[in-house]
């Protein structure tokens, strides 16, 4: 026999009596809930995470608004990516699974019990590496995809930041994101929490404590760092201040249209530049766009069909003029030569396992599943590839700033009830 106590809790009568903390709502996101339970499941993964770094642990209470905040944002992009179809299925993410195992040096089984042993169930490992690559997939497609680089820009960069040194640089970062139609008092409020941190941190606060505590950058509750990076791979804010730090020293607060910006510079490394040659790789695909009347099922299913023509000689160019929802058809699916971030990752790392004259087996990207064939590969060291490094940087430098913007404009279209002191 159970009674029930003020406070959400039960309190089970008998030889084995125990007190049980039943699962409350926290929040609701649209039409969806996070709970008291996957809040506490986060912050205890959390808090792993941070004593394995050695960072300084921030009050707990400040820790779970901050990962509810995190919660709440992941929750709008599954909801947005399931609302427009984009899905992985089990396959795809099994493998993921074997080459994160493989990364840690272990076996699948082998990976699982070391989990398990951590207090980590499986089923919720397996569902939280599903949404992350929901998460990634996503920014390739709404705005990773849509990044331009034009000619004129490409020129201006190798006036500038490609004519210095391949010096990197190691941050780490606070982000406090201002809402999209944030009032004046919203951002004077903003700010002046930023320029507290700043003094905090010039007071000898440990950096890793304070991001955990307060940044709503996607490496926050990591410790706010960034990694190495060169000059002219950091968003172009950030590169107008990072040269002029010492190691150690904290940026003042920088404005963005995402927010409030803090950066540490942890350590500094360069050299001259190297001309490398690159691999190049020419390629053609088939593509079958999933849609409501396209199944990934059958998607997958069209392609393998083809590949057996293929296989029994039919002209893949011919099948791809025929079959093709993509832009090349008309060219027999060819894409020309491909460098290195020309393609997204999935379709990259499927063609780069292939060999010269051989056909893939399907894969899927966030724009539908391809078949892939490798015409011939070449190494390449011309002008022409120090412009494509030069896109590519310019490309991930938009990306980063498009993707922070992307994230706050989503967020704050949604519709979100706290309810977390109500569950306390």
């Amino acid at each position: 026999m159970a009674a029930c106590l003020p406070g959400g809790w039960v309190f089970a009568q008998g030889r084995a009596a125990q007190v049980i903390e039943a699962d409350r709502i926290i929040a609701v996101v649209n039409d969806e809930v996070i709970t008291l339970h996957e809040l506490k499941s986060r912050t205890a993964f959390t808090e792993r995470q941070l004593r394995q770094q050695g960072t300084q642990m921030p009050p707990r209470d400040v820790l779970e608004k901050h990962i509810l905040e995190r919660l709440i944002v992941d929750r709008v992009q599954l909801q947005f990516a399931k609302e427009t179809g984009l899905r992985i299925d089990d396959a795809q993410l099994d493998q993921t699974l074997v080459r994160i195992a493989e990364g840690n040096r272990m076996g699948l089984a082998q990976f699982r019990a070391n989990l398990e042993r951590d207090g980590i169930p499986w089923a919720k490992f397996r569902e939280d590496i599903r949404d992350e690559i929901v998460i990634g997939r996503l920014r390739e497609r709404e705005v990773d995809s849509k990044i331009v680089v034009t000619e004129g820009e490409i020129d201006n960069f190798l006036e500038t930041a490609g004519a210095m040194g391949n010096e990197e640089f190691n941050l780490a970062h606070i982000l406090l994101r201002a809402p999209e139609q944030a009032r004046p008092e919203q951002l004077a409020r903003l700010q002046a929490r930023a320029e507290e941190i700043v003094a905090q941190l010039r007071r000898g606060a440990d950096f890793g404590q304070l991001a955990a505590s307060n940044s709503d950058a996607p490496d926050g509750l990591s410790g706010g760092v960034m990694g190495w990076r060169p000059l002219e791979r950091l968003p172009t804010l950030f590169a107008e201040v990072v040269p002029k730090l010492k190691p150690g020293e904290v940026s003042e607060v920088l404005r963005s249209p995402a927010g409030y910006h803090i950066l540490k510079l942890l350590d500094r490394r360069g050299g001259a530049i190297k001309a490398q040659p690159v691999e190049q790789t020419r390629a053609r695909h088939i593509l079958i766009k999933t849609s409501e009347l396209v199944s990934e099922a059958e998607a997958r299913r069209r392609l393998v069909a083809l590949k057996e023509r293929i296989t029994h000689g039919a002209d893949f160019a011919e099948l791809a003029r025929l079959h093709s929802n993509d832009l090349s058809a008309a060219k027999g699916g060819d894409l020309g030569w491909l460098n290195q971030g020309d393609t997204v990752p999935d379709f990259e790392k499927a063609m780069n396992s292939l060999k010269p004259g051989e056909v893939g087996e399907p894969v899927q990207s966030p724009f539908g599943w391809h078949l892939i064939q490798v015409l011939e590969r070449r190494m390449d060291v011309s002008q022409e590839r120090v412009r494509q490094s030069a896109r590519m940087a310019l490309r991930e430098r938009k990306a980063d700033e498009a993707y922070q913007d992307w994230l706050r404009q989503m967020r704050d279209r949604a519709y979100v009830e706290y309810r977390l002191e109500d569950s306390r």
